[in-house]
């Protein structure tokens, strides 16, 4: 596998870094999380039309630019190296992702151009631990939907034009999937508090909700492959934010040690500072290499059962990584590593808050080796 990247995958990397480093630094974050809605909208307009990034991973013929896993990857490391506050990810990696892959025909020709445009601002109810178990039932009645139940958290909830809401209905095996405007009658959304205010969530009841026949958009033929592909793609494009956030941990780090000054010489020049740096960037590189290798994997359209294993092992590598260079910078800034006025604390709960969602380490370490058992039992 050539893990080089092509030039214009690396202008890809190249402007997102440039753009990013003027719109979302710490200043513009910090003055996201005070605003009700948790993100700009004048850079998410420019973001998401101008320069084309809702666009990327969208086929050509819905009005995008019908780029791959490897330049969703590019794009997402910086965004999770500045702490993009943005509806970015639950519109283009959970919503759009969803589309593409269950949505009918008719469904992505409503949606996709309207997201790849930035016109569209959206969301899908992927639970804490991932989409499953589904914790909304969707019943027939005469010639609609009506759909009950309530979820927890969903990203961008509350503040998202359209929710794709996924529904057990009775008798089918694979989830449903539905297009509930936000001003649905029956449907309650309230933002949460949590953690990490650089992403914003939200719980949702939905109350006898009653959706048109036209609102339910899967296509029960690829709805099985398609759900696990899309969930797979959703935690492949967390691990990508995450070791972006840790790239951001080394290098406030470095610059910190390079400055601060005890017994009359820079930290930086210490053995033990050194040594632990130099981990931090091996640890980073390692789970880079995964990620862009499990990015490659999917670009190959590979069966759905081993994308999954590859996503999965990515977000584990890359939640252990996030967590321990964010703690790590916090220890190396010394007394003023955990005060607010400082960076570290901020990519300290994204890595606490990233790790508990899309899936956690136990299962999905348990899935992996489940899976390397099998195959050697195979052989």
């Amino acid at each position: 596998m050539d893990f080089a990247l092509t030039d214009d995958q690396a202008l890809i990397r190249d402007s997102a870094e440039t753009v990013l480093a003027g719109t979302s630094d710490s200043a513009a974050v910090r003055a996201a999380m005070e605003t009700a809605s948790g993100y700009d909208p004048v850079s998410w307009a420019r973001m998401a039309g101008e320069l084309g990034w809702c666009a990327m991973g969208i086929p050509e013929n819905f009005g995008g630019l019908g780029l791959g896993p490897v330049e969703n990857a590019l794009l997402l490391e910086q965004m999770g190296r500045r702490l993009l506050c943005a509806p970015f990810f639950s519109t283009v990696c959970l919503a759009a992702n969803l589309l593409i892959e269950i949505g009918t025909e008719a469904a992505r020709e409503r949606f996709l151009p309207r997201i790849a445009a930035g016109e569209l601002r959206a969301t899908a109810t992927f639970g804490e631990s991932g989409p499953a178990p589904i914790p909304i039932r969707a019943k027939r009645s005469d010639r609609s939907w009506m759909l009950d139940g309530s979820i927890r958290k969903v990203l961008d909830g509350a503040t998202a034009e359209v929710l794709l809401v996924l529904a057990q209905v009775e008798g089918e095996s694979a989830p449903a999937l539905f297009a509930v405007s936000a001003d649905t009658v029956g449907l309650a959304r309230r933002a949460l508090k949590t953690w990490d205010q650089t992403r914003r969530f939200a719980s949702v009841e939905l109350r006898g909700v009653m959706v048109a026949d036209s609102d339910r958009i899967d296509d029960p033929v690829r709805a099985s492959a398609g759900f696990i592909c899309a969930e797979a793609l959703a935690t492949l494009s967390l691990a990508a934010e995450q070791v972006g956030g840790a790239q951001q941990c080394l290098d406030l780090t470095l610059a910190y040690v390079a400055n601060r000054k005890q017994f009359g010489r820079v930290i930086a020049s210490f053995q033990a500072i050194k040594h632990r740096c130099a981990e931090m960037m091996v640890r980073i590189e390692a789970t880079r290499s995964m990620i862009y290798g499990a990015a490659a994997f999917a670009a190959g359209a590979p069966p759905v059962d081993a994308l999954a294993i590859e996503c999965g092992a990515a977000k584990v590598l890359a939640a252990e990584t996030a967590f321990w260079c964010a703690q790590e910078a916090i220890q190396l800034h010394g007394g003023v590593g955990f005060t607010w006025e400082y960076d570290p604390h901020l990519y300290f709960k994204r890595a606490q808050a990233a790790g508990q969602w899309l899936g956690v380490a136990g299962p999905l370490c348990e899935a992996i080796a489940a899976s390397l058992l099998d195959s050697r039992a195979a052989a």
